[in-house]
This record gives structure tokens, sequence and C-alpha cells, in this order.
């Protein structure tokens, strides 16, 4: 398999003439398209295809779906079929391009086509590429991501080489919807600056919707590697499964990932510690199921939505604000906004790493795009205060807006302890409230998008 893949979006116009009919009706496609490798014109490529069929007054299908069978030259075609319903039905679009040198242009933006269901003709139509309007768009559209991404299970592999003054940190956050309690499990390992033994240590919390957050801490203990995770006195990360017993809470979970990795910095920065930190996500998304049982109570997660996270670093900020918000539908905001505690860079306003997975792609492109912008032109900005902090900032033709509010009487505060001793005081609430502003420029500045989480969202703020 190719080590990148292709992405591109195609959009088509024609008529379409149904059985049922004697006259025409516009039809419409507007697809995605994604293959496993890059496209060459002498082989045959196989691309999965999603988008929006609309046939006027008769369809308007946006989760239609199908495959691409692009081969110009093998076979000297380019093949759809794609599947979407119409009025309750299930009608299948099937026709391909016959690529001809001698009409190089016709050929390629021609599509004959015939619908069927259940196997029995029911329509038939043509449709063609716009080139005036089109050709612009389904160029910029083409990318070329690499076509699979390293396991998750792979990013839970403790990253600690044994050199003194690290601090590795695998933690979890989600939100039960059936009782809208927000849980926080957080596992630690820190090698003192001084060379003495690395300990492990953590906490889990759970925010309840009726009342204030209750929490236990199990550790210190020596730390014990493990190949797949983190282990301490029997609590565990591994892939797929949190288990462990501190205090009164006991719990058993198991997770589902869902979505691709999120680096909220910058890619490199993961393999290779230049930076005071680091911090990212293995998946965008997470289910998690199982149960987690405290004093008297216990909470039964089913297909719970949060996710896991990592950081791997020299200890934590002087100042920082964070916020993990799952915007339904597959999109998730990421947050980090930090003032570093090396000579220099704690004279700086706050760098805001901010990470929108939207529609599968995520914006900015760049992670370290929202921290420096250009020669710090187009930096984002952050206002870091309690109970409300706010971040904003612009990249290329769009700019956000994220207000956070973090309930004093479902705030927990707890205490970290860097490599060095030093400490400090972080601010979590997983009942956070958030409100995301997304707009476009076309001209004037218009809204694009707009989420409002009440009590599902993530959030901290930390200081010394």
């Amino acid at each position: 398999m190719s080590s990148h893949g292709t992405v591109f979006k195609e959009t088509m116009l024609g008529r379409v003439r149904l059985a049922d009919e004697d006259g025409d009706r516009p039809v419409r496609l507007d697809l995605l398209a994604r293959a496993d490798a890059v496209l060459l014109p002498h082989r045959t490529t196989r691309a999965h295809v999603s988008g929006r069929v609309r046939i006027a007054g008769r369809a308007d299908d946006a989760e239609a779906e199908g495959e691409l069978e692009i081969a110009p030259l093998s076979r000297r075609r380019i093949r759809y079929r794609i599947t979407f319903a119409m009025e309750g039905r299930r009608l299948t679009l099937d026709g391909w391009k016959s690529v001809s040198p001698k009409r190089p242009l016709a050929s390629l933006t021609v599509l004959p086509f015939t619908l069927y269901e259940d196997g029995d003709r029911v329509g038939e139509g043509t449709l063609r590429f716009p080139l005036a309007t089109g050709l612009l768009p389904f160029l910029a559209s083409f990318r070329f991501p690499r076509a699979a991404a390293p396991p998750a299970d792979r990013d839970l592999t403790s990253r600690w080489d044994g050199t003194p003054g690290r601090t590795e940190v695998w933690y979890t956050t989600l939100t039960d919807p059936a009782t809208d309690s927000g849980i926080w499990l957080h596992h630690e390992l820190v090698a003192p600056s001084d060379g003495s033994v690395a300990y492990a240590h953590g906490w889990i919390a759970v925010f309840p919707k009726d009342g204030p957050a209750e929490h236990t801490r199990f550790g210190p203990v020596p730390w014990t590697a493990h190949p797949e995770g983190f282990t301490a006195e029997g609590i565990c990360v591994r892939p797929g499964r949190l288990t462990g017993s501190a205090g009164t809470f006991t719990w058993a979970l198991t997770e589902s990932p869902e979505g691709p990795p999120l680096h909220t910095f910058p890619r490199w920065s993961w393999r290779r510690p230049w930076l005071p930190a680091s911090h990212m996500l293995p998946a965008a998304r997470a289910r998690y199921s199982g149960t987690i049982r405290y004093g008297t109570r216990e909470l039964r997660l089913d297909d719970a939505p949060g996710a896991g996270a990592r950081i791997y670093g020299h200890g934590n900020a002087r100042r920082w604000a964070w916020l993990h918000a799952d915007l339904g539908g597959g999109d998730v905001l990421e947050i980090i906004a930090a003032v570093s505690m090396r000579r220099g860079l704690d004279r700086l306003p706050p760098l805001v790493f901010l990470r929108l997975h939207r529609n599968g792609r995520t914006w900015p492109r760049r992670a370290e795009r929202s921290a420096v912008g250009w020669a710090g032109i187009g930096r984002f900005r952050a206002d870091i205060r309690l109970p409300k902090w706010r971040v904003e900032g612009r990249a290329g033709l769009s700019r956000i807006q994220v207000t956070v509010t973090q309930p004093p009487q479902q705030t927990l505060t707890l205490g970290y302890t860097d490599p060095d001793g030093s400490t400090a005081v972080c601010r979590n609430s997983e009942r956070a409230d958030v409100v995301v502003s997304l707009e476009r420029w076309w001209g004037t500045w218009r809204q694009e998008a707009v989420w409002r989480l009440s009590g599902t969202a993530h959030a901290e703020v930390g200081d010394r």
C-alpha cells in the first residue's frame, strides 16, 4: 500500500428522466472521494465516495455512499456506483466516463448514467462536470494524506527513556449521557530532576450533575514500566481498557477509539521532545462502556463519549487552560493555551494550540499556526481567567471564537508536583459549558457554524 492516499471533491450537474415520469429533472452530485493510494493514470485506483445526491423535487440525500473506479489508461474509464435514498427507496446510480484520446475534454467531463432499484432500471440521465465554475475548486480540493496512521495502541507506550526531570501523563475524560456526570481519570509518571526513583500516581474524579465533584488519589508508588501503557498498584491503562481501585472508587471500562489521532502540538514534537511539552490524542474521539463505583453510587456507562490523551514533557506550564469538546457528528475541538516556564518564553502571552477536527479535516492545517501565526502576525489569543475564559483567532479565511465557562460549584481544585519539586494548582471541570462560533470570509464575515455545549465540555485552568 502507498504511504499516502488521495482525497478530493467533485461536483457534477445534469438531468435525469425517471421511469415514472415523462419529463427530465435537474440532478446534482457533491462528492468526497478517498483513496488509499496516490492517483496515477496508468493504474486502476479504487476510492470510497460519500456526499450528497439531489434530484429536484424527488430526492435530497446527504448520506449517499458508493465507490469510484479510476482507470483512465488501464481500462479507459472512470466508473461511479453510488447508492442514495429517494422517497424511502434505495437507488443506485451506475455510470462511467469513457476516456478517449480523441475527445479528452468531453470524455473526462461527461458521465452518462443509469438508475437502478433492486436490479431494475428506474431512470437514466447525463451528468457534466462544470469546467467554468468547478475546475479550480476541484483542483484545490486535492489532498495526499498518509494512507494509514500508526495504531493508537502505539501511542500508549511510555515515552520515558530514563532521563531525569520528565513528566508523562495518560488521562481520560468522558461524559455519561445517562446521568450527565463527568469523569476524569489521571495517570502520571514523574521522574524527579535530582535523579531519585521515578514514581507513579494519579486520581479519579466524578462530577455529578446534582452536586460537587468527588475524587480520590492513588500512589505514589515506584514506577514499573509496562510495554502497553501505565500500571501502578493494580491500576492499569491498556489498549481498549482502563481498570483500577483506589479509596472508595472501583472502575472497569472498555474504550473504543473513533477517529484519527489528533496532535494538539506539532506532530514532530511528539517524536522529538524539543519543546517544554507535547500533547496528543491517540484517537480524536472514543466511546466508553463499563462501571464506576464510588461510595454507595454506581455509574453504568454505555457508549459514553470522551477521549484519552497523552502528555510528555518537563513539567507543568506557568499558567494554562485546556479544553476538550465533543461537538457531535464526529467534530471535536481541542485547545491548549499556556505560558511556558522557560526563561524568555515566560514573558510571552499564552501560546494557543487549537485544533478543530471537522468534517474529516483538521483546522488550522498546521498545529503551530495558531500559536505563532506568521512571524507573530495572526497569532491566536487567549484570555485566561475563571469562571470564564476565551480564545479567538483567525487562520486563512476562517476565524473562531470560543468561550468556556467552568461553574465554580462543579470545578475541582487539585495540586501537581513537577519533577523539580515545584508545585502548581489546576482547577478542572468535566461539566463545563462552551460556545464555539466559526465564521468564514466571503467579502464579509459570515457565520459558518455555532456549537453550544451545556455541561458536557471538559476544561481546566492552572497556575502557580
